[in-house]
């Protein structure tokens, strides 16, 4: 259900919604990014709940005016149920440490160097982001990986046909280069399955 709604928001399905969310999310991450999280909290929590107080004390003399009953004007809200589920949680902190799990193992894989091609395209990220960090803050790539989320999924999904051509003809290079540098370095290759099979025979 969490991934329809967030993928009906990246996607911008419902443009009101997806405005909304996008412009309260960047508004506050700007926010963050020039004045402490605890004020940024206090002020978007106070303004919300000034909010919230005008709208039940407007509702209140509106009933009071036109003598109807109408309720609570956040009964469906408060009737929402938000507790987490024993099931749910343990689902989350399952697929949490089965990632984390494989993140650690692969950075044991790279940094022991157990392939000596992925070691080299690891250390040729990090060299990039070396540059990267110089270049922005921590708070910057933050507001541009979220604007990246609103921004790009929906040009990708207008553009599929001709991006998916330029992404195979790069991944085809990619694949060449990888291929030369393999046999240029051959330390650290593994060995393939069939010669595998054929030396455990002649043992």
């Amino acid at each position: 259900m969490s991934s329809r709604i967030l993928e009906s928001l990246i996607y911008w399905r419902d443009v009101k919604k997806s405005g909304i969310v996008f412009g309260a999310g960047l508004v506050t991450l700007v926010a963050i990014s020039c004045f402490s999280v605890i004020s940024v909290f206090a002020y978007l929590s106070l303004l919300a709940l000034v909010g919230t107080v005008a709208f039940r004390i407007y509702k209140s003399v509106t009933q009071a005016v036109q003598k109807t009953n109408d309720g609570h004007p956040f009964k469906e809200y408060l009737e929402l149920d938000l507790t987490l589920s024993q099931e749910k949680v343990q689902h989350i902190a399952g697929v949490a440490v089965a990632h984390l799990n494989g993140f650690t193992a692969e950075l044991r894989r790279l940094f022991l160097v157990e392939d000596m091609i992925d070691s080299i395209k690891f250390g040729v990220i990090l060299w990039v982001f070396t540059y990267i960090g110089a270049w922005f803050n921590g708070m910057t790539l933050v507001i541009l990986a979220f604007v990246s989320l609103f921004t790009l999924p929906k040009v990708y999904e207008n553009n599929k046909a001709s991006i998916d051509t330029y992404l195979d003809l790069v991944r085809t290079k990619l694949t060449e280069i990888t291929d030369k540098i393999r046999v240029a370095i051959p330390i650290g290759n593994k060995k393939p399955v069939a010669a595998a099979t054929e030396s455990d025979k002649d043992k």
